[in-house]
């Protein structure tokens, strides 16, 4: 079995494009604080605080859908260059918000950019690694998503006291810009580069990624250059893989994540968290068990394989959520005290199982000359769940 080594272009361009993965998390948590204050600004009802929050995600299941036919025509560095551009512009106008009509229109470009993250960034780091570091470096993408969360849940701590949600909006500006930096000091990928018949620069950045390639990886990277049309999407063994990539989807989605994450706070106030900046604090204990659990995914995920860590983690995660709502449903003397335990349980099994093993099998199972496209119909599928 061949040994590879990963490189440390690889490994940077790798950490570059994770940071659109800590602002997917960020953006798609720091509502979970706001929302507590958003309520009493706008006067907004359950219906109204449920629409805030569900724009995001209809602009999310918007940006998935065309993110890997966008990845597919001006190439995947282009289109995170897009994508930050749409971040730093959206977490603008949210933090300069004075009407909720501004706020819903801001959700909806940071919600679009996030579907469209969604896509590129497990694949911009799946075609810059390695097939002996794919698993662990493609998983940096979940890592930085639970970052991004754990730093919402800080953020909406910090301004809590003053009910300052503008600035936990804002805050979001500043990861953008790094990343709109690092995107200058890293390439296109190989396998793009080939694709669009460059073979001269493919193979120069193919050999940056693996300094041991031979020429035979070289001649096999060049046999990307064929374009396939959408239709070959259901050839017979690519809709195998399609199928597999929506089943996946829908488990991630059906897991109830989302309402974990949005509602944490809210949750921890039914749970007897009267005050606001009490239940935030709380919430910070899930962010920081769905770290922790994320680097133990990163640990094993190429160790003991993806099937053993997605098994174990469904099994966990059905046991904790029936607890979960056992405890709100009957057990009110031992309400608090199970439904926290219940709850960062549920993460610790998500973390270590559906949360970085989906995006990798997905950015994995499609050959190269339609991946894009259909790593969107299988993100489509992940936001509409």
């Amino acid at each position: 079995m061949m040994k590879y080594k990963v490189t440390y272009y690889s490994l940077i361009s790798s950490i570059v494009a994770s940071i659109g993965g800590f602002l997917f998390g960020f953006n798609q948590t720091i509502i979970a604080g706001a929302i507590l204050f958003l309520e009493k600004e706008f006067h907004l009802s359950t219906i109204g605080q449920q629409f805030l929050v569900s724009i995001l995600i209809l602009a999310a299941l918007f940006g998935a859908s065309i993110g890997g036919f966008l990845a597919d025509k001006i190439g995947r560095k282009n289109s995170l260059f897009f994508t930050t551009a749409l971040f730093i512009l959206g977490s603008f106008i949210a933090s300069t918000a004075d009407t909720l009509l501004i706020l819903i229109i801001a959700r909806i470009i940071i919600g679009f950019a996030i579907g469209i993250v969604s896509i590129i960034c497990p694949l911009y780091i799946a075609e810059m690694s390695d097939p002996g570091h794919r698993g662990i470096l493609v998983s940096l993408n979940q890592f930085a998503i639970t970052l991004g969360i754990l730093c919402a849940y800080i953020i909406n701590y910090v301004f809590s006291p003053h009910g300052e949600w503008k600035s936990m909006f804002g805050v979001a500006i500043f990861p953008a810009f790094l990343l709109l930096i690092g995107l200058f000091f890293i390439s296109e990928t190989p396998s793009y580069l080939a694709f669009k018949g460059q073979n001269v620069l493919a193979e120069k950045i193919f050999r940056k990624i693996r300094k041991d390639a031979d020429d035979t990886e070289i001649a096999n990277l060049h046999l990307t250059e064929e374009k396939k049309s959408l239709k070959h999407i259901f050839d017979k063994n690519i809709k195998k893989a399609l199928f597999m990539g929506i089943i996946l989807s829908v488990l991630q989605q059906f897991s109830g994540i989302n309402g974990v994450l949005f509602y944490a706070p809210k949750i921890f106030q039914m749970a007897g968290f009267s005050l606001a900046s009490t239940a935030i604090l709380a919430s910070i204990s899930i962010g920081i068990i769905n770290v922790l659990s994320t680097i133990i995914a990163l640990w094993l995920i190429d160790l003991v394989g993806r099937r053993v860590l997605l098994i174990t983690g469904l099994i966990g995660m059905s046991f904790t959520l029936t607890a979960l709502g056992i405890s709100f449903m009957f057990v009110k003397k031992f309400l608090t005290e199970i439904s926290i335990v219940s709850i960062v349980l549920y993460i610790a099994f998500f973390a270590i199982s559906l949360g970085p093993i989906v995006w990798l099998i997905i950015s994995e199972i499609f050959p190269l000359e339609i991946r894009g496209r259909a790593m969107s119909i299988a993100g489509l599928v992940n936001w509409l769940a």
